[in-house]
């Protein structure tokens, strides 16, 4: 079966907005597991007091509010994804923050021709541009709604074997599902991990100046059972490959997959590997 970009968005659309309050709901663990990332992500963006940052496939807006606080009162942050559910998350937690600074926006990652050219000082994506079928426009785009001199900064996972965190329940869904693998090009978790894909693709849309960061980031969690809690609640890939498989049988793979993890339970704890890359670069 060929792949179907529409198709594909449509459904992204709806398991984000499926599993919006999930992600909202695991917002702390989510900011302990990609903190130390998100922090080097707005280091390399430049986003300091009174800096205007797009911040693209926002989700649930964790690394929204800590561009937002940086920005302070005279900056702003545009917080945009193609799912409005998550998107009333993030102006949510904007609120309660206190943080006056941040508007959300319902957008295609793709599709930014709304947003003035040259409008911003940075943009910001965090595990959402792995995701675009046109990860190329995606990032055209976001080039263009740079002034001048302005700089990207996205996170994305590295390979597979280096995130088994994500990966082995991936392998397991796609092989319960008959799924074939995903063709080079293709969005998903691990579609910018290869070495050189990263920094071809910035190049690719015009930015100079690049730099890749490599940071570990273990996703830390009581246990293997809670790993597989957190991913089953909130992973919208997860779920999207899952729709392939009779409801009925689900429960099945989540016990493969609660067994496969098990073999990162440490002492008391559970440390699932992922590494992470920091992109940036300059228009």
């Amino acid at each position: 079966m060929s792949f179907d970009p529409i198709l594909y968005k449509t459904t992204t659309r709806q398991q984000w907005d499926d599993t919006a309050e999930a992600w909202h709901r695991w917002g702390p663990t989510l900011e302990a597991w990609l903190g130390q990332a998100t922090e080097r992500m707005l280091d390399r963006a430049a986003v300091t007091d009174g800096s205007r940052v797009l911040d693209v496939a926002a989700g649930a807006g964790g690394q929204t509010l800590a561009a937002a606080r940086r920005a302070g009162s005279t900056g702003e942050v545009v917080a945009t994804d193609i799912s409005a559910n998550i998107l009333t998350y993030a102006a949510k937690a904007a609120a309660e923050a206190g943080l006056t600074n941040v508007e959300t926006l319902e957008a295609d990652g793709e599709h930014l021709e709304e947003l003035p050219t040259g409008s911003f000082d940075a943009v910001i994506s965090r595990v959402g541009l792995i995701y675009f079928p046109d990860q190329q426009r995606a990032l055209a785009g976001m080039h263009r709604v740079l002034r001048d001199g302005g700089r990207i900064a996205a996170v994305v996972y590295s390979t597979a074997d280096r995130n088994p965190f994500f990966s082995v329940p991936v392998s397991i869904i796609r092989e319960r599902a008959q799924l074939p693998a995903p063709l080079p090009g293709q969005p998903g978790p691990f579609s910018l991990g290869a070495p050189g894909v990263l920094e071809a693709a910035l190049t690719n849309a015009g930015f100079r100046d690049i730099t890749v960061d490599v940071v570990l980031s273990p996703l830390r969690l009581p246990s293997a059972a809670a790993c597989v809690q957190f991913e089953r609640e909130s992973f919208g890939a997860l779920h999207q490959m899952l729709s392939g498989i009779a409801e009925a049988e689900r429960s099945t793979v989540w016990d493969e997959i609660a067994t496969a993890l098990a073999q990162f339970e440490i002492g008391d704890g559970f440390v699932g590997p992922c590494e992470l890359l920091v992109a940036s670069g300059r228009k």
